[in-house]
């Protein structure tokens, strides 16, 4: 067993998600057999609280923030990792993006 693809999972203000899943699906995220553009969302509310030096999408420096955001997911070729990191943050609209990666074993059954 291998790990040759990769889970992305980011987290995203629900009216960007749109924007964010075409311009990681363009960079080839979410290729699965003859389909493009794969992903899976789920809803639910982001926290945070923006420290000095800051320069929040939303919020106030100090002050606790709830966002609507939605999880989204995508597998993607460990290959195609760089460019579809660099549309993940030219398409999201936070300074720092919340994302994870989690390897894929390859195990057939």
């Amino acid at each position: 067993m291998f790990v040759e693809k990769l889970k992305l999972v980011v987290f995203v203000p629900v009216d960007y998600a749109s924007q964010v899943r075409e311009a990681i699906g363009d960079a080839g995220a979410g290729s699965f057999g003859h389909y493009s553009h794969w992903s899976f969302s789920v809803r639910g509310v982001g926290r945070f609280k923006p420290g000095p030096g800051a320069q929040p999408f939303r919020g106030q420096i100090g002050r606790l923030e709830e966002v609507d955001e939605e999880r989204i997911e995508v597998v993607l070729e460990r290959a195609q990792l760089g460019a579809v990191l660099k549309a993940l943050r030219q398409s999201h609209p936070y300074e720092e993006v919340a994302f994870e990666v989690y390897p894929l074993l390859d195990i057939s059954l």
